[in-house]
């Protein structure tokens, strides 16, 4: 399968797409890197070698603070704005196949902020950092995981700890608990803005049992590394060929 190293100047410096493409693509997947490692993390690089096969091509997207070499990511906004310069190139590299976005950790953050401005039909969310690890309730970026009005999906480690999936998917229920406590006004305001249906209904929890933040097995647990690396693969795919079906 042909594999594509493009660089791609953004107006915060060079960057890179690397591109595993589908013999007979039916999806693409595009993903971003998290603030502690590149696109050859263990999960990215699984989907990358796997994927393909079964009709999604796969890219990979290195932020300009990664490919300069720098050992610090960038801030968000600044990850954001390379992110969606870059989507041009993408929809040429995959003209007509329905978009999937995603990421590992901070690159899952740029995905759910930038969904609906490249058009992504579906957010896969590797490792969602739900809290910096020992802050309170007031650092959540639960608001960033619930602003796709598409599907998204959340494979997370039961052992993050950025926040275990339990965690995830408590938080995620209880806001859409909240949502209809509203009064009629705002449900109204709420629907035009959430067209995707409740908070609920659009994001899907998976738990990787035994896992840590970086979906690495951890002592006593029930997955080996090879078994992660399969729920993940497995569960994406199926995520995403559900869509296009």
């Amino acid at each position: 399968m042909p594999i594509v190293d493009v660089a791609l100047p953004t107006s915060v410096g060079p960057s890179r797409l690397v591109v595993d493409e589908a013999p007979a693509a039916r999806a693409a997947l595009w993903l971003g890197h998290g603030a502690g490692g590149g696109v050859n993390a263990v999960d990215l690089a699984a989907l990358a070698a796997r994927l393909p096969a079964l009709g999604i091509t796969v890219l990979r997207y290195e932020q300009p603070w990664r490919t300069a070499g720098k050992r610090v990511a960038a801030r968000p906004a600044t990850l954001d704005v390379a992110w969606l310069e870059a989507a041009a190139a993408v929809a040429e590299l995959t003209p007509g196949l329905p978009l999937v976005i995603g990421g590992r950790s901070a690159g899952a953050r740029v995905a759910c902020r930038t969904a609906a401005a490249v058009g992504a039909s579906a957010v896969v969310c590797l490792s969602f950092p739900l809290h910096p690890p020992g802050s309170g309730p007031e650092k959540s970026r639960l608001g960033e995981l619930l602003s796709p009005a598409v599907p998204v999906l959340v494979l997370q480690g039961d052992r993050d700890a950025f926040g275990s999936a339990a965690m995830v998917r408590a938080e995620v229920a209880e806001a859409a608990a909240h949502a209809r406590e509203y009064s009629a006004a705002a449900e109204q305001a709420e629907q035009g803005a959430d067209a995707g249906g409740s908070a609920t209904e659009r994001i899907r929890v998976v738990e990787v049992a035994g896992a840590d933040h970086g979906l690495k097995a951890l002592k006593g647990s029930p997955l080996t590394a090879r078994g992660i690396a399969d729920l993940v693969v497995e569960t994406t795919a199926a995520f995403v060929l559900d869509l296009v079906r």
